[in-house]
């Protein structure tokens, strides 16, 4: 799933994206724990690795969009 950041909080590494449904989803800092994702812009696309769905649907890793 792609999505565009809409906030981000440097100190926190915490905020929230905008789906291409738009549908805004939170994440923590734990989403970037595991990817070489050390800052975000507001704007920026996003790949999304998720889990659950409906109203479960969580962000489990962010990484950025990267072409061939």
């Amino acid at each position: 799933m792609q999505a565009t950041v809409s906030r981000y909080d440097e100190e926190t590494r915490s905020g929230a994206v905008l789906t291409d449904r738009g549908v805004e989803l939170p994440f923590t800092a734990e989403a970037l724990t595991r990817t070489p994702v050390r800052l975000l812009r507001l704007g920026q696309r996003v790949r999304l690795d998720t889990t659950g769905s409906g109203a479960t649907l969580a962000i489990t890793g962010i990484h950025f969009i990267t072409l061939p």
